[in-house]
């Protein structure tokens, strides 16, 4: 076995944690249950390394059986990684028989035409995702293994999810081998990306109620406070049960998404008084706006029980799951007045 081959699978190993080494050795199957019997699990990881690659080197590992067991150390710890959402489109809305064979077959001839250099590994999950590993080298050198890139594509479906750590030039061609292999005509990136990848998935597959349960914190109890008086406590109540009301329509009842980032392309146009002579050209006004947060779906739902907003909350704020699941561009145009927005 190649000393790199070795080294890769050594550090893989102390990647993982040590109560689920063994666990996630049986998911690879490439050491048989005798071998992994042979190991023991209780010392240090260092020397539970070593003797996983001694094993290994036993059955004459190479660089494809230790990718398997990367992909399979990535798909467990997805989260690690940031995933970026891509859509392929076809001409026509013809439906064909997908065959994995012929993909693979497809994609790695299309990407070694254009680098020899590069390592490619499959392995199928469920749901018809398929995880893809690319390490990628030049044409001078040997491909990089601990620089990969990961796609996860569905099969019949026109989606990608891609998480890189790679140049900017390689990505082009990861992208015409996935539209090559998958026979579609043309890929876009979504403005759709965070670290959850199986809450990408529930927002691009409609996997997730649109309803989002509301919070309603209760005020803190104080003592030796005066009476309030009770029609404030109605009103105070009342108002509560509007805003979890109005929530519950906007968001629903059932867990949200995972999202770390949105962005909106707003383009926006002026309106004034024709006696008003303050712009002279049509052109409209262009921005972008971008949010980011630990769980963007959630700090959202929050901002009308916390009083920080009032209920319901802007469409342009609530639109955001319906957006990316629907057409992935988070785009809104309004008329923008000399001295506000106006309001959806």
């Amino acid at each position: 076995m190649d000393e790199t081959v070795a080294e890769y699978i050594r550090r893989t190993v102390l990647k993982i944690p040590r109560d689920e080494i063994k666990t996630m050795l049986q998911k690879w199957g490439f050491l048989s249950e005798m071998q992994l019997q042979a190991i023991n699990f209780h010392q240090i990881k260092e020397n539970i390394s070593q003797e996983v690659v001694q094993l290994c080197e036993e059955n004459c590992a190479d660089i494809k059986q230790a990718a398997v067991l990367d992909i399979i150390y990535n798909h467990i710890y997805q989260n690690k990684r940031v995933w970026t959402v891509y859509q392929m489109t076809k001409t026509g809305e013809e439906m064909e028989f997908f065959d994995l064979t012929d993909f693979k077959k497809k994609f790695k001839r299309h990407l070694r035409s254009a680098l020899k250099n590069v390592t490619i590994s499959f392995r199928e999950y469920e749901d018809n995702a398929i995880w893809i590993r690319i390490a990628w080298g030049t044409p001078y050198t040997k491909p990089n293994q601990y620089k990969t890139c990961y796609a996860v594509y569905h099969s019949q479906t026109p989606y990608v999810f891609i998480s890189t750590s790679i140049l900017k030039s390689n990505l082009p061609l990861l992208c015409q081998a996935l539209v090559v292999a998958s026979n579609y005509h043309d890929i876009r990136k979504i403005e759709l990306r965070g670290h959850s990848l199986k809450s990408l998935e529930d927002i691009v597959f409609k996997r997730h109620s649109q309803n989002f349960q509301t919070y309603c914190p209760r005020p803190l109890q104080e003592r030796n406070v005066a009476p309030e008086d009770a029609r404030i406590i109605r009103e105070d109540r009342s108002e509560k049960e509007r805003i979890q009301r109005v929530n519950s329509e906007i968001f629903g009842d059932g867990p949200q998404p995972k999202l770390e980032f949105a962005q909106y392309k707003l383009e926006t146009m002026f309106r004034r008084d024709p006696k008003m002579d303050v712009l002279d050209k049509k052109e409209p006004f262009r921005c972008l706006v971008k949010f980011s947060s630990p769980n963007l779906l959630e700090s959202l739902k929050s901002l009308a029980p916390a009083g920080m907003a009032d209920a319901p909350l802007s469409p342009l704020l609530t639109c955001i799951p319906h957006k990316a699941r629907n057409y992935f561009k988070i785009r809104e145009k309004k008329e923008l007045f000399p001295e506000s927005f106006v309001s959806p």
